[in-house]
């Protein structure tokens, strides 16, 4: 559960930086005249039109990068809520004794249940999920 929230955060906080990232290019001119004013200051050096596109594409993939983790992690947590949602809806699951995990897809649940019924339940609504690969039992019979 708190990998799970953990996740969320981490998502929150990516999604917060690259919206802050856009609305701040967005908005960078708006205070500006039209006309460009003249640099003061300024070495002589040329700018280097090349490895400004280099560091310019670096960035963009580090960014894209980002956005597609950020994108795993809300998948693999929707999956989780989706996956606790079912069980905690099910008379013959106890939800709370249950630890859910998703990471791209592949679910782990462990914890302890009072029969192997209940561990068969819980593995179906975890199977029975769509966008779930693949479950690991991992749940332990109270004895």
């Amino acid at each position: 559960m708190v990998r799970t929230v953990l996740r969320i955060v981490l998502l929150l906080i990516i999604v917060t930086a690259i919206a802050a990232f856009f609305i701040g290019y967005r908005t960078a001119d708006s205070g500006r005249p039209s006309q460009p004013e003249r640099v003061v200051g300024t070495t002589g050096d040329a700018v280097d039109a090349d490895r400004a596109r280099q560091v310019g594409a670096r960035i963009g993939e580090a960014v894209a990068d980002g956005a597609n983790q950020a994108q795993r992690v809300a998948r693999d947590a929707a999956l989780t809520a989706k996956i606790k949602s079912k069980m905690a809806l099910d008379d013959t699951v106890k939800a709370r004794d249950i630890d859910v995990d998703t990471i791209e897809g592949v679910v782990t649940l462990r914890g302890s249940v009072e029969s192997a019924a209940q561990r068969e339940r819980a593995v179906r609504l975890a199977r029975d999920t769509e966008g779930v690969a693949t479950v690991h039992n991992l749940l332990t019979i109270q004895q």
